[in-house]
């Protein structure tokens, strides 16, 4: 129930977003340059970071579970600790 709310309430922001911020912004990116709502152009670059951010988290959870199944007892001089 508390995920259904918080959607809810996101989209009333965003709605309110969109309606308080229609005027048109030129985005210039590396050789691209285009036109559009500020409002969009603040949506596309939220979702993107929300996007890099898991998968950013995600290949550290990986990486961290390879290392952990991956990992051999302690040894010194390649004689294994007793």
């Amino acid at each position: 129930m508390r995920f259904l709310v918080l959607i809810v309430c996101i989209v009333i922001l965003v709605a309110v977003l969109s309606t308080q911020n229609s005027q048109p912004v030129t985005v210039s990116f590396l050789v691209w340059t285009f036109q559009a709502s500020l409002a969009i152009v603040i949506f596309l670059s939220a979702i993107s970071g929300v996007a890099i951010g898991i998968l950013v988290s995600l290949f550290l959870r990986m990486s961290k579970k390879q290392k952990a199944a991956g990992k051999e007892p302690e040894t010194i001089a390649g004689v294994p600790k007793r």
